[in-house]
């Protein structure tokens, strides 16, 4: 028999206090967005969803929405692919120049988004090659900012992996790329389901980057949602956060059911 320990009372404490300091923002943006009145007040002015019929029926926020999806879920399979062939070049890898890499890898999370949008600005006006005020510009600049979230969380599963499993496999008659694709990756697929989740949800919220990379035509919903606030001030804005909360509450119960299912299934 083993004696479980007791989590102190104030660590449950702290917990709490943490899980309310990362809901209250949510809490704000819905009840906002739920507003009765005519501008972007809190605490709201009664509840209606008289504001959320204006989301859904606004060309406007509608278009950004579907913009920041399809950036957001191109820029996850982009960063996915690419990150996780970077976290296994790092981790089975020596010397200074795989030391050096993984600290360039990092630099997007390290430097603020304002310079970093300005930089990729100044380098497409610069060099001539056609991306400044694009889509596939916009789509760079949100796969740099969301790989280092996936060589993170796949580098943090490499770093424990037994590779005994996949030189079993090369005992056995199977090559070195059967090996990883039947062995590794399905035992690192949780982790890079957790990063591809991680390079979503930031390629979906990314605004200073985007600020300077897109173009009136090309708005994502973080930048709709500042020049609804700007000029306007209405709670559309709020509404149009309630579904950006939501999309990203399913991103991650689809993510964990799929984690669960290759598991159950032998994944």
């Amino acid at each position: 028999m083993h004696s479980e320990t007791a989590v102190p009372l104030s660590m449950k404490a702290i917990a709490l206090l943490a899980l309310v300091i990362l809901l209250a923002p949510a809490v704000i943006v819905i009840l906002a967005g739920l507003n009765a009145g005519d501008y972007l007040t809190f605490p709201p002015q009664g509840l209606s969803l008289r504001w959320v019929r204006a989301f859904l029926t606004s060309p406007v926020f509608l278009s950004a929405y579907g913009v920041s999806f399809v950036i957001a879920f191109l820029s996850m399979l982009i960063s996915t692919v690419i990150g996780t062939a970077a976290a296994v070049y790092l981790t089975r890898s020596q010397g200074r120049i795989p030391a050096i890499l993984r600290g360039f890898f990092m630099l997007p999370i390290v430097l603020p988004g304002v310079v970093l949008g300005l930089a990729l600005y100044v380098f497409y006006i610069t060099s001539g090659i056609g991306l400044a005020r694009t889509m596939g510009g916009l789509l760079v600049g949100h796969v740099i900012v969301t790989c280092p979230f996936v060589i993170a969380t796949v580098t943090a599963a490499l770093v424990g992996f037994d590779r005994s499993f996949e030189e079993a496999a090369r005992s056995l008659g199977a090559s070195p790329l059967t090996a990883f694709r039947l062995i590794t990756l399905k035992i690192i697929g949780p982790a890079i389901s957790a990063g591809a989740l991680f390079a979503f949800i930031v390629s979906f919220g990314q605004f200073e980057v985007t600020l300077f990379l897109s173009t009136p035509n090309l708005q994502t919903l973080p930048i709709a949602m500042y020049v609804s606030m700007r000029y306007q001030f209405e709670p559309t804005a709020a509404a149009a956060g309630i579904f950006a909360i939501v999309l990203v509450v399913l991103s991650t119960i689809l993510s964990s059911r799929l984690v669960n299912l290759r598991r159950i299934f032998g994944g």
